[in-house]
C-alpha cells in the first residue's frame, strides 16, 4: 500500500470500499485497519458503497471490526451510494454508522449472501444471519428489529429512516461533515470508553497499490468469463491450425489471468468443467465424423456450464446475464466458424505435392515414351513418361509422381 505523506500525529484514516466485498476487499479493509492501529489512529473511517458480497469475507471484516483497538467508522458515501447485503452486517458492526443523503442501507437476505436454493438449507442460513445481524446491532446499541427484517424481510431503508429507526447516528454531507458532527460522541472500544476527537485531526487516505486494484479488476465476474472465453477460442484456433503462433500465445494468458480470477471469485467446478468440455468437443469435432453431433455437445456444455459457472454466488459476483448470453452466441459462432474451416482444410483434396497431382488429367506436349516426354498439367509443364507410346496432343491421366516425374497413361 502506499500512503499520502503527512506529519506523524495522531490521525484519522480514510479507506474507501466500493464494489461488491470479496476476498480482495477483506484484505485491503483489514490491512487498513491493522496499518490505522499501528500507527495509533484516532479512527479508521470506512467510505462504503456495495451491493453485497460474499459471507466468509464478511465475517472477516466483522470479526476485526470488534476486535479494533481504535474506533471504527462507517459511512455510506457518496450520494446515491447504498450499503446492502454484506454492507448491513458491516454498517452494524461499525462504533459509529453514518450516511450520506440519497444513500440507503437493507436487502441482506441469504439468498443474495449465499445463493443457497433448497428451502430447508435457506432457512438455516436465514436463521443464523438473522441471529447474527441482531447480535451485531445489540452489541453496538442499535435497532434489532431492522437487523431482522433487513435479513429476513429483505426489509432497505433511507438514511433518514435509518437515523429515526436508531440503525444509523449521523447523516452527513461529507466526509469533513462528519468529523464535525462525530466530535465529542463517546464509542466504546473493546469495554474502553472513547470521547471522540477528530474535528482537528488530520486525515489520511489509504490508497490501494497495484496489486490490490488489479486483482479487484480480476475480482469482476464479466471480465473473468470473458477472459475464459478469449483464452479457449485462442488456444482452440492454435490446435485447428498449428503454428499461427499469436493466438496460442494470447490465449494462454486470457486462460491465466481467468483462472486467477476465479482463484477470488467462488465458483462452481462443474460448470467449468463443462466449459472445458465443449472445447475439446468442438476440437474433437475436426478429428472425428460426428455430423454436426460433437458440436452440437460443445453447444449444449457451453451454454450449461456458463449458467452454472457463478450460480450460486451473490448477484454482484454472477456475470450479467444478457452479457452472458452475448458471449455464449458469439463463442458459438467463432468456434462453429472455426471448426468448419478446420474440417473444410482437413478433408480438403490435396492441390499441390504428390497428391495433388494423382488423378489430375493434362494434355502430351511432345510424344511421350518409356524414355520420356513431356505432358502439361494444372498449369505446368512436366517431365513424363509412359508403358506405351502416346501421340503428342493426346490426352493424358496422371497415375504415380516420382521424383519430377510423371508416370501417365492416356486417355481414351
Amino acid at each position: 500500500m502506499y500512503f499520502t505523506s503527512l506529519a506523524q500525529a495522531e490521525k484519522v484514516f480514510l479507506v474507501k470500499v466500493d464494489g461488491a466485498i470479496t476476498p480482495v476487499t477483506a484484505n485491503f479493509v483489514l490491512y487498513a485497519l491493522k496499518y490505522a492501529e499501528d500507527q495509533k489512529g484516532k479512527a479508521l473511517i470506512v467510505e462504503l458503497d456495495t451491493p453485497g458480497g460474499l459471507v466468509d469475507s464478511t465475517r472477516d471484516i466483522v470479526k476485526n471490526f470488534l476486535q479494533s483497538e481504535i474506533p471504527v467508522i462507517v459511512y455510506v458515501s457518496p450520494q446515491g451510494a447504498r450499503a446492502a447485503s454484506a454492507g448491513v452486517f458491516i454498517l452494524l458492526a461499525s462504533h459509529l454508522a453514518a450516511m450520506a443523503p440519497s444513500t440507503h442501507v437493507g436487502a441482506a437476505h441469504p439468498v443474495e449472501l449465499s445463493g443457497k436454493a433448497d428451502p430447508k438449507m435457506l432457512e438455516k442460513v436465514a436463521n443464523d444471519l438473522s441471529a447474527w445481524a441482531k447480535n451485531l446491532a445489540e452489541t453496538r446499541g442499535r435497532n434489532p428489529d431492522f437487523a431482522e427484517l433487513a435479513v429476513k424481510k429483505s426489509k432497505s431503508i433511507t438514511e433518514k429512516e435509518a437515523l429515526s429507526m436508531g440503525v444509523i447516528e449521523i447523516i452527513a454531507q461529507n466526509v469533513e461533515d462528519l468529523l464535525q458532527k462525530a466530535e465529542g460522541r463517546k464509542v466504546k472500544v473493546k469495554e474502553r470508553e472513547i470521547i471522540l476527537k477528530l474535528k482537528s485531526a488530520p486525515l489520511e487516505v489509504i490508497q490501494e497499490d497495484f496489486k490490490t486494484r488489479f486483482l479487484k479488476v480480476l475480482a469482476n465476474p464479466n471480465l473473468v468469463y470473458f477472459l475464459l472465453m478469449l483464452g479457449l477460442l485462442g488456444l482452440y484456433f492454435e490446435l485447428s491450425h498449428p503454428g499461427a503462433i499469436f493466438p496460442g500465445v494470447f490465449g494462454a494468458i486470457c486462460l491465466i489471468l481467468a483462472f486467477l480470477g476465479l482463484s477470488i471469485i467462488p465458483m462452481n467446478y462443474a460448470g467449468l468443467a463443462l466449459i472445458l468440455l465443449s472445447g475439446l468437443l468442438f476440437f474433437l469435432e475436426t478429428q472425428i465424423t460426428s455430423h454436426g453431433l460433437l458440436t452440437l455437445g460443445a453447444i449444449i456444455s457451453l451454454l450449461l456450464g456458463s449458467l452454472i459457472l457463478f450460480g450460486h454466488n451473490p448477484p454482484s459476483l454472477r456475470v450479467n446475464q444478457p452479457f452472458l448470453i452475448t458471449v455464449v452466441l458469439t463463442s458459438a459462432a467463432l468456434f462453429g466458424g472455426i471448426t468448419y474451416l478446420a474440417i473444410k482444410t482437413l478433408r480438403k483434396e490435396p492441390v499441390s505435392g504428390k497428391e495433388g497431382l494423382l488423378g489430375k488429367t493434362g494434355r502430351a506436349i511432345t510424344e511421350i515414351t518409356p524414355s520420356g516426354g513431356k505432358v502439361f498439367v494444372e498449369g505446368e509443364i512436366w517431365q513424363a513418361y509412359s508403358d506405351v507410346n502416346i501421340s503428342k496432343d493426346t490426352k493424358i491421366e496422371v497415375i504415380e509422381k516420382r521424383g519430377f516425374t510423371l508416370y501417365v497413361k492416356p486417355l481414351p
